[in-house]
């Protein structure tokens, strides 16, 4: 009895062991290399090279080749230029963006969702376009144009000011479908990737008339 209580306690241990190993080894290759897990949503920014049925190949901005598959899931959406007055008090936008000293963002880029959108990826949270980038998704609650064009974005739960500088791309996103999804149309796509490497489109922002989706 006594050393099967002990047998239990050194397994127990060992198990233990090896969940400290684990936290410890995906802390330290930190979540750039942990997007390649399975599961994982990556996002793909390139071009379109080629379309074969259901799997588009694009080459990443990276340079990297890759094969995408589509399913009938696959949200297709066009990216087309605006301007700021394209933007409203009560418009729902994202904008990815990095901090500025004062706590305040400086936007990287802003685009415009269709009504049909509002509440799309609502909040604040990290973002991959550059290092420490953010994305806000939510409504405008003040547009000020005479102060460096800033905006205040209301989500659940908090509130975002975003300067957007004079040379910051602003975009719209509306709902389009596949006829837009050809070669030579620039593309960000956010995949995940299975456990055998497969990756597979969850959603497209396409640009529009030779537009790159600047997210």
């Amino acid at each position: 009895m006594k050393l099967s209580l002990r047998r239990c306690l050194d397994a127990a241990a060992s198990i233990a062991l090896a969940s400290l190993i684990l936290i410890l080894i995906l802390i330290l290759i930190g979540p750039a290399q942990a997007q390649d897990a399975p599961g994982m949503r990556i996002a793909v920014r390139g071009e379109i090279t080629g379309i074969s049925g259901d799997v588009l190949r694009v080459r990443a901005n990276s340079g990297e080749m890759a094969n995408i598959d589509l399913t009938p899931q696959t949200q297709v959406r066009a990216v087309s230029l605006a301007n700021i007055e394209d933007i409203k008090p009560g418009s729902y936008i994202g904008s990815a963006a990095v901090p500025m000293a004062d706590g305040t963002l400086k936007a990287l880029e802003v685009h415009v969702f269709p009504p049909q959108m509002v509440g799309a990826g609502e909040g604040h949270r990290p973002f991959d376009l550059v290092k420490g980038s953010s994305m806000t998704n939510g409504s405008v609650g003040d547009l000020v144009v005479s102060n460096g064009r800033t905006l205040t974005v209301n989500y659940k739960g908090g509130q975002q000011k975003i300067l957007v500088p004079d040379d910051v791309p602003i975009v719209n996103l509306t709902p389009a479908d596949r006829s837009l999804l050809k070669v030579g149309v620039k593309v960000v796509m956010f995949v995940t990737q299975g456990a055998d490497g497969k990756l597979t489109a969850q959603s497209i922002s396409a640009g529009k008339d030779g537009v790159t989706p600047p997210m």
